[in-house]
């Protein structure tokens, strides 16, 4: 679970980002989740976009997310767009989550 100061720095880490998934009408399928949990794994860090043809809400994604993903956090839903993180597991690919930690 994050703290409100942990959510607040992975905020301002993903303003400056694009968003690197965009959900379209083909919706939440199997290669969804495993496309945001191979990206999360390489960047812990990841910014999703729903486009205007989505028929899924962005807390629908959000859920979806957190009950197919273990570990996986929301650091924040805002419009059209969902934030989420989660620490790698791959010692390797750790850069954010040691910040994160630190706070």
């Amino acid at each position: 679970m994050l703290t409100g100061k942990q959510k607040r720095y992975l905020r301002s880490l993903a303003m400056t980002t694009k968003p690197l998934i965009n959900v379209g009408k083909n919706g939440l399928g199997d290669t969804f989740v495993a496309g945001v949990k191979d990206a999360l794994e390489a960047r812990e860090l990841v910014k999703i976009s729903l486009l205007p043809a989505a028929d899924d809400t962005p807390q629908e994604v959000a859920d979806t997310l957190q009950a197919a993903i273990q570990g996986v956090e929301i650091a924040q839903i805002i419009g059209h767009t969902v934030v989420v993180y989660k620490q790698a597991e791959k010692k390797d690919h750790r850069k954010i989550s040691l910040e994160v930690n630190a706070r």
